[in-house]
């Protein structure tokens, strides 16, 4: 759950991990995705046969996805192709709210705890073969088989059974999703979990086709190979350069769908696809931060909310920052508002707190309005606190500290400024070490780094799902930090029936892990998207991942 670095959806960074969520990736950073920043070389696709008249999109997903394996490929950069291509029980409908997808209806008991999908008749696979009850329950016990060591499987532990699974307590039986029959689908929870459908529409809980899967493991590899069930089909895949989608005819909604085609290039250099953009190459582009003041207020921008978080990690393994007080310091050093108007731009909020804006409470307000700013930039008290630490720890000076970012030209402004801010407001010499994703993803998991760049993008709409990533021994928590108290506060976040009780457990939570302060938040995710003229209907969720089901191209 927990979700990424990197993404960017036109949002106004890059990188991917989430998670969401998930490996930094999905649950985390956004690679990029619907405008383009990413990591990849670009060179020239093979040419796409094409026909006059038809309507074809262009869009630049950043990179190559990770995998288009639903529970595999946990990040933002694999999430935006799997949402085109496949489809859940439920689908984020034009408000953003979770609604029928392959399952035409529901039935939930009185206790919460089970849940009874009826799957549509006419919910066909791009084979011809019909969506089947137990293509659901291949894939969520796929997910949540340790061997395959999927990065999403921690949402599985919703489901009765899933976390015994996963974590060798349990088997594949105990798992308690089953199909009651071909087009039904019974699940039975943990807990009541009030956003259950929305969790549903994650790519992670898509379907598998078990027939093709158990035939050819590596069926989603492949352009010939792959098989969907969403709006479009995988009509050609040139790894690294260029992803071609058609329309899926086999589509239960196919009449709903306005494009013939859409073209995802991988192009990973804001400027390059900036100039795609000018001349036609793509539909929709990111901004380059350098052009943000004259082209931010142009009549083909998009600007919306978009779910998710930049923040640096504390390493508390390592010294100094096994000190409480030596992390609040750096927290209180940082001017996030600079950092927000000056180095990233685009309109994007400083972060004061963890949980992105956007959450409504149970009373109608705004979870992050609720809770208000528990972080802010006060050079004074980070002074007094930096000494406070550091005569508990006997420091007459502070041990070098190396702050890590992966590689792209946005990471490196924002990883500067705050060096400098560091320097200036408290004194400290930080070494700054950039490193490209692979090797820094896998370095932070292991607890290789030091002090670490991070971001998280939410997998499903509700404020628990950044919070539980710093449960303990989460797959996303990555600082060393373990706490009964918040672990039990985020377990009553996700189970209490009664919704004001449930935020108060969250609101709680938050608080303390900003009294703690293993992480220390920058700035919100926005999504600011230069679009074409004629250009219509994409729909960008403030928490999930864009729809093209139902743009146009005039």
């Amino acid at each position: 759950m927990k979700r990424l670095l990197l993404f960017l959806l036109a949002l106004t960074t890059v990188v991917v991990f989430a998670a969401c969520t998930a490996n930094e990736d999905a649950g985390q950073e956004p690679e990029e995705s619907d405008t383009g920043e990413t990591e990849t070389d670009s060179n020239d696709a093979e040419a796409v046969e094409e026909n006059p008249g038809e309507k074809i999109l262009r869009l630049n997903n950043g990179v190559e996805p990770s995998s288009l394996d639903p529970s595999i490929g946990f990040d933002a950069v694999s999430w935006d192709p799997l949402n085109n291509l496949m489809e859940g029980l439920t689908r984020l409908n034009e408000e953003s709210v979770a609604a029928e997808g392959v399952a035409e209806s529901w039935d939930i008991s009185e206790d919460g705890l089970t849940y009874t999908f009826h799957l549509r008749e006419d919910a066909n696979w791009s084979n011809g073969d019909p969506v089947v009850a137990e293509d659901f329950v291949y894939a969520w016990k796929y997910m949540l088989d340790p061997e395959n060591a999927s990065s999403a499987a921690f949402l599985g532990y919703f489901i009765k059974g899933g976390e015994a699974f996963n974590t060798g307590e349990g088997s594949a039986d105990d798992v308690a999703v089953t199909a009651a029959d071909e087009k039904t689908l019974e699940v039975v929870l943990e807990a009541p979990t009030g956003f259950f459908l929305d969790l549903l529409t994650n790519p992670a809980f898509f379907p598998i086709n078990h027939r093709v899967a158990e035939e050819n493991p590596s069926w989603h590899a492949e352009a010939d190979t792959f098989v969907a069930n969403g709006p479009f089909m995988l009509e050609s895949w040139t790894h690294g350069t260029e992803m071609v989608f058609a329309k899926n005819p086999e589509y239960w909604d196919a009449e709903a769908v306005k494009l013939d085609k859409v073209h995802f290039a991988m192009v990973n250099d804001t400027n390059t696809q900036y100039q795609m953009f000018e001349t036609g190459e793509l539909d929709t582009a990111t901004i380059p931060p350098e052009l943000s003041d004259q082209l931010i207020d142009g009549d083909n921008v998009y600007i919306g909310n978009y779910g998710g978080l930049e923040f640096f990690r504390f390493n508390i393994t390592e010294e100094p920052f096994q000190n409480k007080k030596i992390r609040q310091a750096i927290a209180y050093a940082i001017n996030r508002q600079d950092i927000a108007d000056y180095v990233v731009k685009t309109g994007v909020d400083p972060a004061y707190g963890f949980v992105s804006p956007g959450f409504t409470t149970p009373s109608g307000g705004d979870f992050r309005e609720e809770n208000g700013d528990l972080v802010t930039f006060d050079p004074d008290l980070a002074t007094q606190l930096l000494e406070e630490g550091m005569a508990e720890e006997g420091y007459e000076e502070l041990p070098p500290i190396v702050l890590s970012y992966n590689t792209t030209d946005l990471n490196k402004a924002v990883a500067e400024t705050v060096q400098g801010m560091l320097s200036d407001n408290l004194g400290i010499d930080v070494t700054l070490e950039n490193q490209e994703w692979n090797v820094f993803a896998e370095a932070q998991q292991n607890l290789e780094l030091q002090f670490s760049r991070s971001s998280f993008i939410n997998d499903y709409s509700d404020p628990v799902n950044f919070l539980e990533s710093f449960i303990t021994d989460s797959y996303m928590n990555r600082t060393g930090w373990s706490n009964a108290e918040y672990d039990e506060l985020i377990a009553n976040g996700k189970s209490e029936t009664d919704e004001e009780k449930r935020y108060e457990y969250l609101y709680e939570a938050e608080r303390l892990l900003a009294e703690e302060m293993i992480a220390v938040p920058l700035r919100y995710y926005n999504t600011v998207v230069l679009q074409a003229d004629g250009v219509e209907g994409i729909l960008r969720h403030p928490v999930g991942y864009f729809d093209l089901k139902y743009a146009d191209k005039n």
